[in-house]
């Protein structure tokens, strides 16, 4: 979701107060909560223009794309938080795998991480037995921020300090309903930048260090 827009009119005394970031964070948290809830379209219209009528853009009417994934020992799970998101009015691609038969979970968990980094889709959701490796293979996919979340602390903390694009779930650890519960926390939650904005770009640093190839200021 793009930052307010701060906008300054010529006229002092009409000047609009930007609201402050906690109140963007709600705003954002009320949008999703009410997705999830009612089954509209994730991506709210535009905002009018002042004294005008709403906006109305292609790209105000189109669907977050959300990428689902799991193993067999996820896909009951992830079958149900697809239809819960489908529902919702979220554009969701399953990676697989779509049955009970034994599968490797490197293979769903990056393909999703895949989707999440060229940009097909905004966020992706994993799961598998424990949520732990699907995490560490999709945090080796560049430009992605996996997170392994296993209650609503940690999935609101994964978004607004970590900047998480990517939420793992364990089907073995998690029931259905705190699953979905947590799943609606980790989309209802803003990216809180501020503070947080120096320290996700120091754990993407560290990224981009390991990327370059031999000898190029590589320290370790």
């Amino acid at each position: 979701m793009p930052e307010p827009r701060s906008l300054v009119p010529a006229d002092p005394a009409t000047r609009a107060v930007a609201p402050s970031e906690d109140a963007v964070r709600e705003i954002v948290r009320r949008i999703v909560d009410a997705t999830l809830a009612g089954g509209v379209t994730a991506t709210p219209a535009a905002a009018p223009a002042s004294g005008g009528a709403p906006a109305s853009t292609p790209a105000a009417q189109e669907r977050i794309a959300i990428a689902i994934g799991a193993d067999h020992g996820g896909a009951a799970l992830k079958d149900r938080i697809g239809q819960v998101l489908a529902e919702s009015g979220f554009a969701v691609q399953d990676c697989g795998t779509h049955g009970s038969a034994p599968v490797d979970y490197p293979d769903f968990a990056h393909a999703v991480a895949r989707l999440v980094a060229d940009g097909t889709c905004r966020w992706g959701v994993i799961v598998d037995g424990a949520g732990i490796g699907s995490c560490m293979v999709a945090n080796k996919v560049p430009g992605v921020r996996a997170a392994l979340c296993h209650d609503l602390s940690s999935a609101r903390n994964s978004r607004e300090h970590n900047h998480a694009n990517v939420l793992t779930l364990g089907a073995g650890f998690l029931g259905e309903a705190l699953a979905i519960e947590i799943v609606r926390a980790w989309l209802g939650t803003a990216w809180g930048p501020g503070r947080h904005a120096a320290r996700v770009e120091k754990i993407m640093d560290v990224e981009r260090r390991y990327m370059r190839p031999a000898g190029e200021g590589r320290t370790g």
